[in-house]
């Protein structure tokens, strides 16, 4: 399967995670070409402040391969990483990264943080960005739109 097509499944997850009032942002996790963790945004629902849709995805993967290393995977994801996100996805060795809308504020795949290729930690990964980007840009900017309109003093 491509990108194109594992990033549709993560805009499947995210959209199921926006229809839950979550931050619209989901995520897969392939191996040899099958998907083998997913995951969506639940951090409000859950209480977690770790409830992106990247953990969950790698908590299910490691799960399911029973082993905390994923090396030789890929994430897939409709937002590029936060901080807290690459540090798991490093620290499962995932092979490589693939997400879709960039993050200027708190991403840390390249947009505000390089973290992953930048040579300071002992594993790197490739990483691939801009996959659906406009679809995901959209969703991720409809959701925050309507959310303004439902109460103008919560931004976030």
């Amino acid at each position: 399967m491509s990108d194109i097509t594992f990033m549709k499944h993560a805009l499947f997850l995210a959209r199921s995670a926006s229809d839950k009032g979550e931050v619209p942002v989901g995520a897969i996790i392939t191996l040899n070409g099958n998907i083998i963790g997913e995951g969506e945004n639940c951090p409000i629902a859950t209480h977690d402040p770790c409830g992106h849709a990247e953990i969950i995805a790698l908590r299910n993967a490691a799960t399911k391969m029973r082993n905390y290393r994923l090396p030789g995977s890929t994430l897939y994801v409709t937002l590029e990483p936060c901080i807290m996100c690459m540090g798991a996805i490093i620290h499962a060795r995932v092979q490589r990264l693939v997400f879709g809308a960039y993050d200027l504020k708190t991403g840390a795949a390249g947009s505000r943080y390089s973290i992953g290729n930048d040579q300071l930690l002992n594993h790197h990964l490739e990483i691939s960005s801009g996959i659906c980007e406009s679809e995901c840009a959209v969703l991720l900017k409809n959701f925050f739109r309507e959310r303004r309109k439902k109460s103008p003093l919560h931004l976030s």
